[in-house]
């Protein structure tokens, strides 16, 4: 091909404007929030008044950590060519979108720790993006949600007046494409349970939060969704924010960061629970991709951000992951995370999904993941063009998981976050030989009612009785509010045989006592624990 001299001007030109002006996003980590004119004894200056309670009635101190960053750290950032978009508090730094060569300035600011590339090019725009296709998937007309909703009880749970009233829940997905306009969703507007004031699509920093992807609308219709006679969601009648963090055309480590900023907007609105049917594990930049060991609960950026809300009293709900079947197979982030619950997959008749995401093999520092199950093979979903139809994966068990929780806390808001979660694993199917293919297993509502009746009367569990193997196990039901307690054995003459302090935590939670030396009869265990003495009478063969 021959060009003409302007042409090559003009080629050249191009080229030189290109290679100097590759926009991309970073994450700008600070080294301290000293001189913030923030102060953790007066929080209402960055939390609601909600936020606040929860911390609250929950006995969770506000820390430096929950400050927001020094204004004065931002306006520098801003000086040295960068454009600010969200600020994170808890890691204590903010994400840009600037030109390469402004990073070396950046990385020159006497109070930067780092900055990371999070994301190539310039995203972060208000035009929005490209409405996805509504796939075509088969319509039903009956109310079909019985199945998924009775498999861990939600059914009795509304028929026992539970429904999320009063419960905040937020939702972390990819896009919400319908539910502005569908029927089913109607109801959310009209009753103004949907603050469109904190929703937020961080992915394009847009409050468009409608406008594209159907995954984050069918996931939110298990939850939210009511249609009398066809469609009815697990905790119809909560009060929801909405975010998307998900971007559904890339795969960076930028989307984790998204989820941490959306992670502290809904604490400090004020969220009770949040559903993530999200995972993390590889990205299309494979610098950024993580190891399985990686999956150990504290190192991946959204496992920690998942983390540090649970430890603010929020529940965190989240996906398993869908890797079981394929090279990777376990959980991705952030299923790993310590005090959240992963959801697994099963079907219609509770058999695992063979794709449902497994728990890593050893586990990680004996914590069981994943760590309840639900149905997530055809589980009835409202699609964006308004219809009933089907999906699958444990993106949608997650929402079915989270409903239930919705529900639970509704019933019994005296229990913490962490007590929530207990009681769910307590009440799974396999609660007494959890696995990493199903965790806990199956939980289910009528059974945490009994075992909270139970609870009250007595908080520990003392088998088996009559004693089997010339052991004998004591765990109490919670060891967030069971960490230690003393014990005396009596004889059947009323001889104290010996006493023991025990201790019970997450990775211990419960204690064995060796019977061997003791003749066969019936024996007195006796329990002090806060100001109380608990009486068991065992059974030695």
């Amino acid at each position: 091909m021959v060009w003409s001299n302007g042409v090559r001007v003009i080629v050249l030109l191009l080229i030189s404007i290109t290679s100097f002006a590759q926009v991309n996003r970073y994450v700008v980590i600070f080294k301290d929030k000293a001189g913030t004119p923030y102060t953790t004894s007066n929080p209402a200056e960055f939390l609601s008044q909600r936020a606040i309670d929860r911390r609250a009635n929950q006995n969770i101190a506000i820390t430096e950590q929950d400050l927001p960053v020094n204004p004065n750290y931002v306006l520098a950032v801003r000086d040295a060519g960068a454009e600010v978009y969200f600020k994170t508090r808890w890691f204590n730094g903010v994400l840009v979108q600037c030109d390469e060569s402004v990073v070396s300035a950046l990385e020159g600011l006497s109070f930067v720790e780092r900055v990371e590339y999070v994301a190539p090019n310039a995203k972060l725009m208000t035009n929005g993006r490209k409405k996805s296709n509504t796939k075509a998937r088969s319509s039903k007309a009956s109310d079909v949600t019985q199945t998924q909703l009775g498999m861990v009880g939600i059914d009795d749970m509304h028929v026992g007046g539970f429904h999320g009233e009063g419960m905040v829940v937020g939702i972390f997905d990819s896009g919400f494409q319908g539910v502005n306009v569908n029927e089913p969703f109607q109801a959310i507007f009209s009753e103004n349970r949907i603050n469109l004031t904190v929703s937020h699509d961080f992915v394009y920093n847009t409050k468009d939060i409608f406008q594209y992807d159907e995954h984050g609308a069918e996931v939110f219709s298990v939850i939210a969704a009511h249609q009398e006679g066809t469609y009815t969601g697990g905790a119809y009648k909560a009060s929801y924010q909405l975010f998307v963090t998900e971007d559904v055309s890339t795969e960076y480590r930028i989307e984790e960061y998204n989820w941490l900023f959306a992670a502290e907007l809904a604490d400090s609105a004020g969220v009770d629970v949040i559903n993530s049917s999200l995972g993390y594990n590889t990205f299309d930049d494979s610098s950024m991709d993580y190891a399985k060991a990686a999956l150990d609960g504290k190192t991946t950026v959204i496992t920690r951000a998942a983390q540090w809300a649970a430890d603010r009293g929020i529940i965190i709900v989240c996906s398993a992951g869908n890797e079981g079947a394929v090279a990777w197979q376990i959980i991705t982030a952030p299923a790993d995370a310590k005090d959240i619950l992963a959801v697994a997959s099963v079907t219609s008749t509770g058999i695992r999904v063979p794709s449902s995401s497994k728990g890593p093999s050893p586990s990680i520092d004996g914590i069981v993941k994943p760590d309840v199950a639900a149905m997530g093979s055809n589980t009835s979903v409202i699609l964006p063009n308004g219809s009933v139809g089907s999906a699958s994966g444990t993106s949608l068990a997650a929402p079915i998981i989270t409903s239930l929780v919705t529900g639970i806390w509704q019933h019994y808001p005296s229990l913490t976050n962490k007590e929530i979660l207990d009681i769910i694993r307590q009440s799974g199917s396999q609660a007494n030989t959890p696995d990493n293919l199903l965790g806990y297993g199956i939980p289910n509502y009528l059974t945490v009612e009994t075992l909270l009746k139970y609870l009250r009367e007595n908080p520990f569990i003392v088998y088996p009785n009559p004693a089997i193997d010339d052991t004998l196990s004591i765990k109490p039901f919670s060891a967030v509010e069971v960490s230690a307690c003393q014990i005396e054995f009596i004889s059947p003459k009323g001889q104290l045989l010996f006493t023991s302090d025990l201790t019970f935590s997450k990775e211990n939670p419960s204690q064995t006592l060796n019977l061997s030396t003791y003749a066969a009869g019936l024996y007195i265990l006796r329990i002090h624990w806060n100001n109380q003495v608990l009486t068991h009478r065992i059974a030695v063969r």
